[in-house]
């Protein structure tokens, strides 16, 4: 029996994970991404990274600039880097509206998942825009109150003069320009499966997300 049955972390795996700010997606990726063994980018790491060295060297020509540096970019060395401070915050808003810059970093998350047999990617335009064939779709929902407050004290860390308020409308701001954006909005597809983390805490969230992986594992093998 266990001949004719191939090994969950070898079977060919494609997740996308899509939601708004501080709705849970990127700790829903991290966690199955971990448990099932993917390997895992955040969008919204690359587009932080680009405000970042857009801001460290100012370059004349953002995106001659930005296709040098992302295309030997190798994505682990971004978690040595300071990618969440608010300047840094604001410009992302700013430049994901650019096609241009959203064209690069397109095919940099495409070679990514192209790389690997298993992958997670997660972010706001996932689903459609970079893994259309995924094999499993999660879209994340949250209140603004839970997600103000969830972000508030993530911030408070670094932050601890930082107001609930000020928080709160920043993600509205957010929020609004990612879904009425022009280029790649955050919408929600009619195959998602939508994970509501302000009715379900952590764990209630990934044995959800797991039941629905084991689903489509079982169909694979």
């Amino acid at each position: 029996m266990e001949e004719n049955l191939k090994s969950k972390n070898k079977i060919k795996l494609v997740v996308s994970c899509d939601g708004g700010a501080a709705s849970g997606k990127t700790t829903g990726a991290k966690l199955i991404s971990k448990k099932y063994k993917l390997n895992f980018l955040s969008s919204g790491l690359l587009y932080r990274y680009a405000g970042y060295l857009f801001i460290k060297h100012k370059p004349k020509n953002q995106i001659n600039f930005l296709k040098t540096k992302i295309k030997n970019l190798n994505y682990k060395k971004l978690s040595r880097i300071n990618l969440h401070e608010e300047k840094i915050s604001k410009l992302v808003s700013v430049i994901a509206k650019k096609k241009k810059i959203r064209s690069i970093l397109k095919k940099y998350q495409k070679n990514f998942a192209k790389k690997y047999n298993r992958v997670c990617i997660e972010g706001r335009d996932i689903s459609y825009a970079i893994l259309p064939n995924a094999d499993l779709k999660f879209y994340f929902e949250c209140s603004l109150d839970v997600a103000s407050k969830r972000r508030w004290r993530e911030l408070k860390k670094r932050n601890k003069k930082i107001k609930l308020s000020e928080v709160k409308k920043s993600l509205k701001i957010r929020n609004f320009n990612d879904k009425n954006r022009k280029h790649n909005p955050l919408i929600k597809l009619p195959d998602s499966i939508v994970i509501r983390t302000n009715i379900l805490n952590k764990s209630a969230m990934i044995r959800k997300m797991s039941k629905e992986i084991e689903l489509k594992l079982s169909k694979k093998i």
